[in-house]
């Protein structure tokens, strides 16, 4: 707190909420709070059979067929998701695993629980998503490496280069076209698959 208003991370302030759920007083105080949070909350209810993928956190009741509602393929979300919980649920794990959501809330909702799952919901998210980036740039240069290994086998045997030799000639061959050398690489490869 500062100056008696409470200071909230960044990771949970200006972001865009869409919440399904059943309207009671619990899911009333939910909304409150995360509009005090200064968010831009959505309601919507009953859960629609896609729910929408243009937001940045979704809290949704555990539905038996959440899995099938989640606008993303699994293992790629859009959004982060915190799972609401009803009191008394018996939490079927295998359903919570298919879902993969960042963070779980049970009701009744305090504003300390929200607020924190918030926070873990979105600081999960973004960090997996950073590794994903990650990921994907790493299996790009995966497959740019095995493209001039193959290239330059290509070369060597077309050619009659050794291998220093090769990999100079892509090095030459993508700086005149200002590419990459996996660039080139790729092209030589295709063309040989195509020629055969």
């Amino acid at each position: 707190m500062t100056g008696g208003r409470q200071v909230y991370p960044n990771e949970v302030v200006n972001i865009d909420i869409v919440v399904a759920t059943a309207r009671d007083s619990s899911s009333d105080a939910l909304l409150r709070d995360l509009q005090r949070m200064h968010n831009r909350v959505k309601y919507i209810w009953p859960v629609p059979e896609t729910l929408p993928s243009d937001t940045d956190v979704i809290f949704c009741d555990l539905l038996p067929d959440l899995p099938s509602r989640l606008p993303w393929l699994p293992g790629e979300p859009k959004a982060a998701l915190v799972v609401l919980m009803a009191p008394g649920m018996t939490v079927d794990l295998d359903l919570l695993r298919k879902t993969a959501p960042e963070a779980v809330l049970h009701r009744p909702f305090s504003t300390v629980a929200l607020q924190s799952s918030l926070l873990l919901a979105r600081s999960r998210f973004t960090y997996e998503r950073r590794l994903r980036s990650r990921l994907e740039k790493l299996d790009g240069m995966l497959r740019a490496m095995r493209s001039v290994e193959r290239a330059k086998t290509i070369l060597m045997n077309a050619r009659r280069l050794d291998e220093d030799e090769a990999y100079s000639f892509l090095r030459r061959q993508a700086m005149e076209r200002r590419v990459s050398v996996g660039a080139i690489a790729a092209a030589i490869v295709d063309a040989n698959d195509l020629i055969g």
